[in-house]
């Protein structure tokens, strides 16, 4: 026995629109498709580990200039010309 599961799915519009006209086209049911897509997602392997990401670069800014936390120093700095 087979059974079915009515769910509700937030799809983008143009995503939606999309399935429809795949769905026109292939003269399938937009269940059908969506159905066969989660199938195909969930039978690939599970994704090997991402390669770490590569060091950012990193240079010397010449030091702070003002204390940020000296409020007064800031403004002084940001009014200057």
């Amino acid at each position: 026995m087979v059974f079915h599961m009515k769910t509700t799915l937030n799809i983008d519009d143009s995503v939606m629109q999309r399935l429809r006209e795949e769905a026109a086209r292939q003269g399938r049911t937009m269940s059908e498709l969506v159905e066969a897509g989660l199938r195909r997602v969930l039978d690939e392997p599970a994704a090997s580990p991402a390669e770490p990401l590569p060091e950012l670069p990193s240079w010397h800014s010449g030091g702070a200039r003002v204390d940020v936390a000296n409020r007064d120093a800031l403004h002084d700095l940001l009014d200057q010309d």
